[in-house]
């Protein structure tokens, strides 16, 4: 059982009992990182291995939120040869580790 859902611009392929990293979720700060999310967003459910659910109306998938935190340092090099032009900036993207617990659909619930 599994369920692709959209936040944050981008689509992830979730199944009861997963631990993700999404993008950070607004209105949830550090003071407030404990709690339940739900995805309303919700693009394909499949039950059984190559069907999916026809109707998706009033699907949803809950989660627990485990924590916030930033990713790994990438590092943006800027370089033009013979100009003496060099720029180097680091970036760590915000993120929120949530686990998913419940997918629901058409009145059927699949829980980890």
């Amino acid at each position: 059982m599994y369920a692709v859902i959209r936040t944050g611009g981008k689509q992830y392929r979730v199944a009861p009992g997963d631990v993700l990293k999404i993008e950070k979720l607004v209105g949830s700060n550090a003071a407030n990182a404990e709690g339940a999310v739900e995805f309303s967003d919700v693009l394909a459910i499949s039950g059984d291995a190559g069907t999916f659910e026809e109707s998706l109306e009033g699907a949803r998938v809950t989660g627990t939120v485990l924590g916030q935190g930033r990713g790994d340092k990438i590092l943006v090099f800027k370089f033009k040869r013979k100009k003496q032009y060099k720029r180097m900036q680091g970036h760590r993207q915000a993120f929120t580790e949530v686990k998913i617990g419940e997918i629901s659909v058409n009145g059927k619930s699949f829980k980890a």
